[in-house]
């Protein structure tokens, strides 16, 4: 079976000190700026009261002995449930107790949670401003230029991926676009941004989500959730969970497990 000729297209070698190189200086410097315009629009997190700790260390409480039941006797399970249960039931750890029943308030009142929302939107246009103006600047500029060829084959479903912007349907999958190269840096530079700034980097996108996302709710009872309901629902989980423990039976499994030696 007869092979077909390898496809070559003669391009300026120009492209690669005009285009690419540039495409990828513009978008580590812009990781770079992004990083420092971050930590300076970054606000320290709000010092909670006494109450307000009290009532997330008590919820955490009961999830803990929720979780690691298994490494208390029964008897003391038994108390720490009691006594978490009747406590959530009757609001002992409610920073207000005297807004139990009442409506959550609204979120959009609360300074935390405004705070919290301001620390989001200040990251997603940090994230989104300086990708727009990126991509503008290439399709202004580099639109509709291929710039390298991948040295390994790759199967034809790549194509639409390593191709944008130019519209050819007869062309070798291993060529690259200026438009693609530009989607290769977005994804792929972590690993200098990394060595430039350190593993506690701000440049990369998700992180960037995640910490406005951190921002947005960084208290265990966020804005428009009830505490009181969430108390009752532990108190429910507690009162369900079937007592085991790892040291039942352990003087048997200890002779069992000498005598077969």
């Amino acid at each position: 079976m007869a092979q077909l000729p390898p496809q070559t297209i003669h391009r300026d070698p120009q492209l690669f000190y005009w285009i690419l190189l540039p495409i990828t200086a513009v978008m580590i410097l812009t990781g770079v700026l992004r990083y420092y315009a971050t930590v300076l629009m970054q606000t320290a997190p709000k010092k909670l009261d006494a109450k307000t700790m009290k009532e997330q260390r008590a919820l955490m409480h009961g999830i803990a002995l929720r979780s690691n039941f298994h490494v208390l006797s029964e008897p003391s399970f038994r108390v720490r449930r009691d006594y978490l249960i009747n406590a959530y039931e009757s609001g002992a750890f409610l920073k207000d107790p005297e807004r139990r029943g009442q409506p959550p308030p609204n979120p959009m009142t609360d300074p935390g949670a405004m705070d919290g929302m301001m620390g989001m939107m200040k990251n997603n246009m940090a994230m989104m401003i300086p990708n727009t103006l990126i991509m503008s600047w290439i399709n202004a500029f580099f639109s509709g230029f291929v710039i390298i060829k991948l040295p390994f084959p790759i199967t034809i479903k790549f194509k639409s991926m390593l191709q944008a912007g130019v519209a050819t349907k007869e062309m070798d999958p291993r060529w690259m676009s200026s438009i693609s190269w530009y989607f290769l840096c977005y994804f792929g530079l972590q690993f200098v941004f990394n060595f430039l700034l350190g593993n506690e980097n701000a440049a990369n996108q998700m992180a960037q989500q995640m910490a406005g996302m951190g921002a947005q709710n960084p208290q265990m009872f966020g804005p428009g959730v009830d505490p009181d309901k969430q108390f009752k629902t532990e108190a429910e989980n507690l009162a369900v969970v079937e007592h085991y423990s790892v040291l039942d039976g352990v003087e048997s499994r200890l002779l069992e497990g000498i005598k077969s030696k």
